[in-house]
């Protein structure tokens, strides 16, 4: 499914710096900026349209993913005859909020929050405009790898998909767990996230019957247990956090959310309360927090016992969380195993 390539790569550009003058400048030769990580279609300022950009591009084995905010501006995705033989890529994106304008054609589709479009370029391409802020996700795809996954990929150039459909929404949340959270970090794991992608994806437009399968417990999986843990990462600070609250919120069973957490060898208690020290380490090294008391801080981010949270803080970092303060404060790095170590390969 592509060439493996060595750590996340990210390409960030915004508008929000310059003069209006000379935002259309900038967008206009954006789509050839060689910081790219993966090919953007030409993005053409509307007429009398305040124009702003602020996206964020990484790239992953063939897959692209974009997120951020466009308005005021059109995007030309050229027609399969413009395109060089390899190099067909096809589209999937998805307006997180306000209205997207999609045109092939004779054929025309407005989008709205939570709705979706998947695009082939046809004979004759498409455009997509967006006149006023559309805060979006979108996914560069292959035709080769997702050929084989989806019944009658060519029969519709532009397909809509709607709001309501739960893949849709598992997709949209795996996406938005990988851009805001850690990305992954190895050849290995980022091909695995790709997969996952595509299974969501055809599954998402029509797969085949095989493919649905295979899909179902692979990309879906994937996808429930990363929205699962991008929940539990926004709510560490309720004390009551429990496996049957994140069940009950994502409409699984507790048994279901275990054996998510099973097939990556730990347990739903052992990812929450790593991440609560996670969260504790950052604190007591963040200068912002030195005049909080550690009590304060344990208790702020869900721990309810103090002895608890001082023992379990010793025996991951190796250190007390005073003795954390104490090293950050002075210059001094704490060893931070799994974490820091992950970050600087």
């Amino acid at each position: 499914m592509g060439t493996a390539w060595e750590g996340p790569r990210v390409f960030r550009f915004s508008t929000n710096a310059l003069p209006e003058p000379a935002r259309a400048r900038a967008v206009r030769t954006l789509h050839a900026d060689p910081r790219l990580q993966t090919r953007l279609e030409p993005l053409v300022p509307l007429p009398n349209h305040l124009v702003r950009v602020d996206i964020v591009q990484q790239a992953l084995p063939a897959l692209g993913i974009m997120s951020g905010m466009l308005c005021g501006l059109r995007q030309h995705i050229e027609p399969e005859c413009s395109v060089r033989a390899g190099n067909d890529h096809l589209f999937l994106g998805v307006n997180l909020t306000g209205v997207s304008l999609a045109r092939q054609g004779g054929r025309e589709i407005t989008l709205g929050s939570g709705d979706a479009l998947f695009a082939n370029r046809g004979n004759a391409g498409c455009t997509i405009s967006r006149p006023t802020p559309v805060r979006f996700v979108g996914l560069r795809l292959y035709r080769s790898p997702l050929a084989p996954l989806v019944a009658y990929l060519d029969d519709a150039e532009l397909r809509l998909i709607a709001h309501h459909s739960e893949v849709l929404q598992l997709l949209t949340r795996y996406v938005h767990s990988l851009v805001n959270g850690h990305p992954p970090s190895t050849p290995a794991l980022q091909q695995v996230v790709a997969t996952q992608l595509y299974d969501l994806v055809a599954l998402a437009i029509g797969p085949t019957r095989d493919a649905a399968l295979v899909a179902q417990d692979r990309g879906v999986r994937a996808a429930r247990l990363g929205s699962i843990k991008m929940d539990i990462v926004a709510n560490l600070r309720d004390g009551n956090l429990s496996v049957g609250a994140i069940a009950e919120r994502h409409r699984v069973t507790p048994r279901y959310v275990h054996k998510l957490f099973e097939s990556e060898e730990m347990t739903f208690s052992e990812f929450v309360l790593e991440r609560r020290l996670e969260h504790a380490r950052r604190m007591l090294a963040d200068p912002r927090f030195r005049g909080r008391t550690i009590s304060s801080i344990a208790f702020d981010i869900g721990f309810g016992d103090l002895s608890y949270f001082n023992r379990t803080f010793r025996r991951r970092y190796d250190a007390t969380p005073s003795e954390v303060r104490h090293s950050s404060g002075s210059g001094l790095p704490i060893p931070l195993p799994g974490v820091d170590a992950d970050r600087s390969r």
